[in-house]
């Protein structure tokens, strides 16, 4: 079990948990009326990106109760990235929030990556679930996306030499290991039959996503058993959809949601 946590300034709203091996996670957080907003961000991003500021900074307008942080591997946390698995970033997930917010209802928004991690919390937490945002989601992707794209050779080095990078539009090269691949097989969702998720679920992804293809998401949504699903196109939207007019959709979909709550 994660130990106590641990502020690292006056307010307490941000400072780092023990996920129980002594990797300290980090993470930032408000307090507020319900839901609490969760922020899940993606494959070797973290808490301090556009989208997860944009909505610190909307939330704290609301009086909303919102929570980000940053897997293992990520951001301020500890821990290898190249020791993190899709299933272990889910069990950091589930640690800070079960350690910061213990009880009251919950609204997931996850960005690419964090859109798998997001399903996967939600069906660990389907009881705490209010809703759920996905902004370019990548359910699957280490299969999907990631392995279907190396080539035989590519395929080959993983296997013999457990690593490999692979280009990254954002920065450096980035480590993909057999690891993440084989344990990503064992949490793919879209391949379950229908996801037990029965609340509002929103899906915006751009059209000029490169990274990845915006069908994913109407498949997402096919796969997803409630029938409060959305999904919505911006047809000049990037991977990110991080501009002015994307996060005012952010902002749209969000305050929707949460007037549909009651909030």
């Amino acid at each position: 079990m994660p130990s106590q946590i641990k502020t690292t300034d006056a307010s307490g709203r941000s400072g780092t948990i023990d996920r129980g091996d002594g990797v300290e996670l980090a993470f930032a957080a408000r307090g507020g009326r319900p839901p609490a907003v969760v922020f899940f961000p993606g494959f070797s991003s973290d808490m301090t990106g556009t989208k997860a500021t944009f909505l610190d900074s909307l939330c704290a307008e609301r009086g909303q109760a919102f929570l980000r942080f940053d897997y293992s591997g990520h951001g301020a946390s500890g821990g290898r990235f190249d020791a993190g698995t899709i299933s272990r970033w889910r069990d950091d997930a589930l640690a800070v929030i079960d350690a910061v917010l213990p009880e009251g209802p919950l609204l997931f928004v996850g960005s690419s990556m964090g859109g798998w991690i997001a399903l996967l919390a939600a069906l660990a937490r389907a009881e705490r679930l209010a809703a759920l945002i996905g902004i370019a989601a990548a359910p699957d992707f280490t299969e999907d996306l990631m392995w279907e794209s190396l080539t035989f050779q590519e395929r080959a080095r993983l296997r013999q030499e457990g690593s490999i990078q692979v280009p990254n539009p954002y920065g450096p090269p980035t480590p993909v290991t057999r690891a993440l691949i084989e344990d990503g097989r064992h949490c793919r969702v879209l391949t379950r039959g229908p996801l037990p998720i029965h609340v509002p679920v929103r899906l915006l992804h751009g059209q000029q996503d490169r990274e990845v293809p915006w069908e994913l998401s109407l498949r997402t949504a096919a796969a997803i058993g409630g029938g409060d699903v959305h999904v919505t196109l911006v047809k000049d939207g990037d991977h990110r959809l991080s501009r002015p007019e994307d996060l005012a959709l952010l902002r749209r979909t969000l305050a929707a949601l949460l007037e549909e709550d009651g909030a």
